[in-house]
This record gives C-alpha cells, sequence and structure tokens, in this order.
C-alpha cells in the first residue's frame, strides 16, 4: 500500500476504443463530465464487476458515440496515477478499432461533443496523458517522452 489517499480505496479499470478510419482520423469526445472534464478523450469507460473487457469496450462506445465498432488489437496498458481526495487510481486498456459507420451520436449527458479529428490536428488538442500516450503509440509524431507509464 501507498499510503496516498484516492477517491475510491481501489484501482478503477476502464476500456477505451481508439477508433481509427480508413483516412487516419480518430474518433474524439470532449469530456462534459469528470475526470478530464473539458478535455479531448476517446470513447469508453468503467468496466463493471464481471463484465468482459469487449462487452464494456462495446457497451460505453455505443453510451458515448452511438456507433459499433470492430476491435481489433491491445494498444496498450496506461496507469493513470494523481493521488488526491478527487482522484483515482486507473488502469485503462486501449484498444484499437474500426468504426460501423462515421455518423456519431454523442450522449449529452457525458460527451459535450464528439468529432472525427483527422491526424494532423490530434497535436493541438487539450487531452490527458493517456489519450496522448495511446495515440502516439500508433503515430509516432505524437510521441511525447514526458509522458511515462507503468513506473515502478
Amino acid at each position: 500500500m501507498t499510503g496516498h489517499l484516492y477517491r475510491k480505496q481501489h484501482v478503477v479499470t476502464s476500456v477505451v476504443a481508439v477508433i481509427v478510419d480508413d483516412e487516419e482520423r480518430v474518433v474524439l469526445t470532449r469530456r462534459a463530465v469528470s475526470p478530464f472534464h473539458g478535455q479531448w478523450v476517446m470513447p469508453g469507460g468503467k468496466i463493471d464487476l464481471g463484465e468482459p473487457i469487449l462487452s464494456a469496450l462495446h457497451r460505453e462506445v455505443r453510451e458515448e458515440v452511438g456507433i459499433d465498432v470492430v476491435a481489433g488489437a491491445l494498444v496498450d496498458v496506461f496507469e493513470h496515477l494523481t493521488p488526491g481526495a478527487e482522484n483515482d487510481h486507473y488502469v485503462i486498456l486501449y484498444y484499437r478499432c474500426r468504426p460501423s459507420r462515421h455518423d456519431l451520436a454523442p450522449n449529452p449527458a457525458e460527451v459535450a461533443e464528439a468529432r472525427w479529428v483527422p491526424r494532423a490536428e490530434l497535436p493541438r488538442l487539450d487531452m490527458p496523458e493517456g489519450t496522448r500516450y495511446a495515440l502516439g503509440k500508433l503515430f509516432p509524431e505524437l510521441r511525447d517522452p514526458a509522458i511515462r507509464n507503468l513506473e515502478s
């Protein structure tokens, strides 16, 4: 045990869809809720107890942007550690996905905006480290050596 206090005293495991189309555009949503309120992220969320990982992935994508995806390979796992009473300890599984269609239907309860972002625009957006890290795995020009992951 680290002695750090978090909002919840357990690890929150989440799954995120890195949805990329044939034109190398990525689905990003601007969060309407915490965590990461106002920042650009990819669709995803918490895995419910007893829920298979890929079922959670499909559920979260449908809930947030209203489309189905074909899940591909695991991009990486990112650990988000920010101690504090308002924060959680997250372990986030990022999966590369293909979209079933391009017309997004964002859920206003969670998403302020959803759009297809061209690869060239990605560096200019405000996004959490985990989002930038996962995108850097797919697009080398987005890699940020300052972002550390899974430190010992």
